[in-house]
């Protein structure tokens, strides 16, 4: 099959690139460094043609709702129409686990707007909710820290590893649409302040974890099972542990 990937420069893009590969499948990727602008449309019509399913794992850093959500529907807006003129038969793309059950957060609006979108468009699509990357505790503290010591909302996840989703997305577009696929997560739960410790120790890294709701990213709403995947979720192999180790090494 040939399969565009948009947002293919991202950490998760490039592994969704070689998952293809190794599956022998025709690759397009897409982003501004292949001058394509989803955001504008630009490009879009000629990186499309003759493509068979297309995966959008494209991210949005602002940590402003109205940003998120005109992000998400205008971006997917131009893929889906731009996808039924070109004849592209399966859209697929990436969303989080439990995102219909987070309502402060910017990031979680825009994805579920793009959710929206998608379920309304006109395109054949499969819709795959993950839970959180291994790496996203040191990275959440990594947006507190200061003088030494760094303030983290003590999550329940259940983390998976980037390569093994960027695996269920290439598996899942080059098949039938779906719909919705089931929660992706890995095999079991973590204190997120856990995780960030652990994580900071094997990569040497000195500094105080202050586990408060007090940080301006997340708040208690999320506290419990609110992140946690359903109880069907596809369980992807790779722990937490198995990544620690993989850091240590």
């Amino acid at each position: 099959m040939r399969v565009a990937v948009v947002g293919a420069t991202g950490r998760i893009g490039a592994l969704t690139l070689a998952a293809l590969d190794r599956g022998g499948h025709e690759t397009v990727a897409i982003s501004r460094g292949h001058g394509v602008d989803v955001l504008t449309g630009k490009g879009l019509d000629e990186a499309l043609t003759g493509v068979d399913a297309v995966i959008d794992v494209l991210n949005c850093t602002s940590g402003e709702e109205a940003e998120n959500v005109r992000f998400f529907t205008t971006t997917t807006e131009h893929l889906l129409a731009t996808e039924q003129r070109a004849g592209v038969g399966h859209h697929v793309v990436l969303s989080i686990a439990a995102v219909g059950r987070v309502k402060g957060n910017p990031h979680y609006a825009g994805k579920r707007a793009q959710e929206a979108a998608v379920e309304a468009g006109p395109v054949p699509h499969t819709i795959v909710p993950a839970t959180q990357f291994h790496d996203f505790a040191a990275m959440v503290a990594s947006w507190t820290e200061a003088d030494g010591a760094a303030r983290i909302a003590p999550l329940l996840v259940r983390p998976v590893a980037p390569e093994d989703v960027a695996d269920v997305l290439a598996r899942v577009a080059t098949g039938e649409p779906q719909g919705r696929h089931r929660d992706v997560a890995g095999p079991g739960p973590q204190d997120l302040v856990d995780m960030a410790r652990r994580t900071h120790a094997v990569r040497g890294h000195r500094v105080e974890l202050v586990p408060t709701w007090e940080n301006g990213i997340f708040d208690a709403s999320m506290a419990g099972n609110v992140l946690l995947p359903a109880a069907d979720a596809e369980v992807a192999p790779t722990s937490f542990e198995d990544w620690l180790a993989a850091q240590a090494g």
